[in-house]
């Protein structure tokens, strides 16, 4: 057999040597937390049926890590907030966030979570920004379970490239601050 038919891929970033791999804690840290997103969902509309239908078996959120759904918040890392937000409902979504441990992301999915969406009233939160930090924000009014697989693959990114020391940085303290979040 001929060696000539063999295409050799370039090693990935890190040291390579006769017999081991070295890379850095954090990518290693990174990739563990970005395939292993256990999802939160709160869901109060139209928003949650398209999220059920991007769970099912047609667009299969499991192939992404996030095979878990999580309907404890002391059990999950990534809240996905779906719909409708009233403020009345905008201190029990505050407290389901503080009680998730760290590290933790947030996801607003649709128009109404993003922004109110059609319900620019006196009783509609306009955004859930106001209460929470957002990480990804997933547009649309529902969007289609392509857009929020889109918005997972942005965070699990966003989550492979963070810092393992970024959620003690006095700049994360700081945004968590401005929320009045301890």
């Amino acid at each position: 057999m001929s060696d000539s038919n063999i295409n050799m891929v370039a090693p990935p970033e890190g040291v390579v040597g006769e017999g081991f791999f070295a890379t850095k804690l954090n990518d290693v840290v990174g990739l563990a937390r970005a395939n292993s997103l256990w999802p939160l969902p709160f869901a109060t509309s139209c928003c949650g049926i398209e999220f059920m239908a991007t769970m099912a078996s047609h667009y299969d959120l499991a192939r992404f890590g996030s095979e878990r759904v999580s309907f404890s918040p002391r059990q999950a890392d990534m809240l996905m907030v779906m719909g409708t937000i009233s403020k009345k409902m905008a201190p029990i979504l505050r407290q389901v966030y503080e009680q998730m441990s760290e590290p933790r992301w947030v996801i607003a999915v649709g128009a109404c979570a993003t922004s109110g969406g059609i319900f620019d009233t006196y009783s509609v939160l306009q955004g859930i920004d106001k209460v929470i930090p957002v990480d990804v924000y997933v547009p649309g009014c529902p969007p289609r379970p392509e857009q929020i697989v889109d918005g997972v693959m942005k965070l699990q990114e966003l989550v492979k490239n963070e810092s393992v020391r970024r959620r003690s940085s006095p700049e994360y303290q700081e945004l968590l601050a401005s929320y009045n979040i301890k």
